[in-house]
């Protein structure tokens, strides 16, 4: 087997320009790992941030990388390799995941590349209704949405909070979800639909034909309508995009509501929350193989869909960026290395 492939990596952090496409060497399968030929990559925000060198965050958290490295959680692939002892996978086998995340979240997990080892924990047969572009773009937004409305799947220090998120109850429950059109929010949205719930989606317009589509019962154009000023007495808030004034969704719940913050940096509300009854919760997504294989029954029976915003090619990721930052995305970015 060649020992070279190709790969996206970074010399320093910066901009979508500092993404250089380049030889790199196949990555070594340690015990309990797979190597994957990537057929698919998806980008996330985690990849954007590494990629600035989390500037966002105060310098003493900021990662001190060791150069270069390599993006990427989300793929898509086959099996390429797999060490004495690996029977969950064989050689061949299409699988998608989510790779070592949140550990790598401050040195790449490798994904944007054409050969990627993964710990076969992470890791869930592809269902072959989807492709593997669809796939790829399916594990950290599904993940997310899973482990916040269906089961958080692990008991690891919250390092948003001081208890453990624990999901609520969603048949019969209206849910709303803001950033709908995003892809954490396209698949939040239709998983709660699964589930039972009433779901109200918020989004610009653009999104509107789509999220109707995937099963909302009622949209709001955040850009004529503000939700929190016509919303009343929902269940629970997923808020699919952080920012400010997260607090405005507060008066949309009902007493015993919850609102879920998918990125709390920056709420202010937990006093005004206590003294309406609601819950404010968050959790960090984690690699999980096993809830990834749950979800993609859902994903094989056609119940929940993966919406692509746009593929690039893994020597044009550095465009692929670019789009990202330009906002008004609708679902996924995906990378293709063929």
């Amino acid at each position: 087997m060649n020992t070279r492939m190709k790969a996206v990596r970074l010399h320093a952090f910066g901009g979508p320009e500092v993404l250089q496409y380049e030889d790199a060497a196949i990555p070594a399968v340690a015990p309990g790992e797979v190597l994957v030929q990537v057929h698919a990559a998806s980008l996330n925000p985690p990849d954007l941030y590494l990629r600035d060198g989390y500037r966002a965050l105060p310098e003493e958290w900021r990662p001190d990388a060791t150069f270069p490295l390599i993006l990427g959680t989300d793929v898509s692939g086959v099996v390429a390799a797999v060490r004495e002892g690996v029977t969950a996978f064989a050689v061949g086998d299409e699988v998608f995941g989510m790779i070592r995340f949140p550990e790598d979240i401050m040195t790449g997990s490798g994904a944007y590349a054409e050969y990627v080892a993964a710990p076969l924990g992470d890791l869930a047969a592809k269902p072959e209704a989807l492709s593997h572009e669809e796939a790829a773009g399916a594990p950290m937004s599904l993940l997310t949405a899973w482990q916040f409305l269906v089961e958080t799947g692990h008991d690891a220090p919250n390092p948003f909070q001081s208890f453990p998120h624990l999901p609520v109850e969603l048949d019969g429950r209206t849910v709303l979800v803001n950033g709908a059109g995003g892809g954490v929010g396209h698949l939040a949205l239709q998983l709660a639909k699964s589930k039972g719930a009433r779901v109200i989606a918020v989004a610009s317009g653009k999104h509107e034909g789509l999220l109707k589509t995937l099963g909302a019962d009622q949209f709001i154009d955040y850009t004529k309508t503000a939700a929190h000023e016509v919303v009343r007495g929902v269940d629970l808030v997923i808020d699919a995009v952080g920012g400010a004034d997260m607090e405005r969704f507060l008066a949309t719940l009902k007493p015993g509501g919850s609102l879920f913050l998918v990125n709390p940096t920056g709420f202010e509300g937990h006093a005004q929350a206590r003294e309406l009854g609601i819950t404010v919760s968050s959790t960090q997504v984690r690699s999980n193989g096993a809830q990834l294989a749950r979800a993609a029954e859902l994903l094989a029976q056609g119940d929940i869909k993966v919406v692509l915003d746009s593929r690039f090619r893994l020597v044009d990721t550095s465009r692929a960026h670019e789009r990202a930052l330009k906002g008004g995305i609708q679902g996924k970015i995906v990378l293709t290395t063929t």
